[in-house]
């Protein structure tokens, strides 16, 4: 499975479980997309080998062709994964500066445990199946 960029969510978040149910039936077919958790072991591997900075995070991870993206430019990344009738929505969203982009997502992140219950089990690693 190397050939497949990867995502990493939060496998105690019910809304990073949500994102990950929501995506892959809308994955394009062509796309090769594997979901992680960052606690699983080969999730940690990757966060071990990116920058400081990105390691403390704590967030959503977008490995795609070998490069690394964080926050709401990962997020927005998976647009380009889905199929053509999610995928013109990408040039609209990115073009809001990052700064507002990663305060709107920080905002999310930091009451998602709030908002959305833990899931009862964790469905990101089955989703490769």
């Amino acid at each position: 499975m190397s050939h497949y960029d990867s995502l990493l969510l939060d496998g105690d978040c019910g809304l990073c479980n949500r994102v990950a149910i929501l995506l892959r039936p809308r994955l394009d077919d062509g796309k090769k997309l594997r979901f992680l958790t960052n606690e699983s072991k080969e999730g940690k591997e990757i966060i071990e080998k990116l920058s400081g900075k990105k390691q403390k995070a704590d967030t959503v991870y977008l490995i795609k062709d070998g490069e690394s993206y964080i926050r709401s430019a990962a997020a927005i990344r998976c647009l380009l994964y889905l199929k053509w009738y999610y995928k013109i929505w990408y040039p609209f969203v990115w073009i809001i500066p990052r700064p507002l982009r990663d305060f709107v997502y920080d905002i999310i992140s930091k009451n998602r445990h709030k908002i959305f219950s833990k899931p009862d089990v964790c469905i990101i690693p089955s989703l490769n199946e």
